[in-house]
C-alpha cells in the first residue's frame, strides 16, 4: 500500500536531522540559549546575520552584493538569506546532529518560503521577554559591545520592526501544527531558561525518559520546572 503526499512528508520529517527555530525580540537571550543548545545537543548553529558578514568578508560576488546592499541601508532579499543557510546545511550534513536558525524568519513570507525550500522545523522556540527588559539588556551590552545598533534610537526602532513582522512569525507556526511552538520566559536567570529549552529538545529526541533534569514532558506553554 503506498504513501499519501503528506504522509511521505512526515516520513521525511522524521528521518531528516531537525530544524529548531530560535525567536525572540532583540535583546532577548536568543545567542545565550543557542551557546547552551549547540553545547549539548551538537546542533550547527545558524545566524543569518553571521552568515551574511562572514559572506561579506570572503569578498565573493554576492558578498559585494551584499554590502553594498546593508550600505545602502537597503534589506538583503530573503533568497539570498536562505541560500546562504541552505549552504550551511548542506556542507555540514555529515557532522551536524540538527540545525539551529537563528534570526529566520523574521517575516512570515520568510517563513513561507523556509517551508516550501528546505521544510518545517521541529521545533519553534519563542523567548518572551518584556520591552523594558529587553530594552535594559541592550543599553548595558552596548556599554562593551561596540555595537552601533545598540543605542536607545536604533533599539526603539528594532523594537518596532520586531512587533511588526517577526511576532506574526511566531502565530503562524502556532497555527500551522499543534505543539510547534513553545514559549519560554527569558527573563529569569539564563540556566532556569534552559532547563524549559533542553527538555523540549529532548522530548521530540526521545531522551526525556532518562534525564533527571526533565520531571515530565513539555507542553505547549513549557511549563515545565514550576
Amino acid at each position: 500500500m503506498g504513501h499519501s503526499k503528506e504522509d511521505c512528508q512526515k516520513l521525511r520529517c522524521k528521518e531528516a536531522k531537525p530544524i529548531v527555530f530560535v525567536l525572540g525580540g532583540p535583546g532577548s537571550g536568543k545567542g545565550t540559549q543557542c551557546d547552551r543548545i549547540v553545547r549539548d545537543f551538537g546542533f550547527l548553529h545558524l545566524s543569518s546575520g553571521d552568515l551574511l558578514r562572514e559572506e561579506v568578508k570572503k569578498g565573493t560576488e554576492l558578498g559585494r552584493e551584499c554590502e553594498q546592499l546593508m550600505k545602502d541601508g537597503k534589506l538583503v532579499p530573503v533568497q539570498i538569506t536562505l541560500n546562504l543557510i541552505k549552504k550551511a546545511m548542506e556542507e555540514s550534513k555529515t557532522t551536524a546532529n540538527g540545525y539551529l536558525v537563528d534570526g529566520f524568519p523574521r517575516a512570515i513570507d520568510q517563513a513561507e518560503l523556509f517551508e516550501e525550500k528546505v521544510g518545517r522545523p521541529r521545533l519553534v522556540i519563542f523567548l518572551e521577554c518584556p520591552k523594558g527588559e529587553m530594552e535594559k539588556r541592550l543599553l548595558k551590552r552596548g556599554e562593551t559591545s561596540g555595537r552601533s545598533d545598540d543605542n536607545m534610537t536604533t533599539i526603539l526602532k528594532r523594537f518596532d520592526t520586531f512587533q511588526r513582522e517577526s511576532l506574526p512569525v511566531v502565530q503562524f507556526y502556532n497555527h500551522l501544527q499543534q505543539n510547534l511552538v513553545i514559549k519560554v520566559s527569558s527573563v529569569p536567570p539564563p540556566d532556569e531558561v534552559y532547563k524549559q529549552i533542553y527538555c523540549a529538545i529532548l522530548s521530540f529526541r526521545g531522551g526525556m525518559d532518562g534525564d533527571t533534569k526533565c520531571a515530565r514532558p513539555p507542553s505547549h506553554t513549557c511549563d515545565l520546572m514550576s
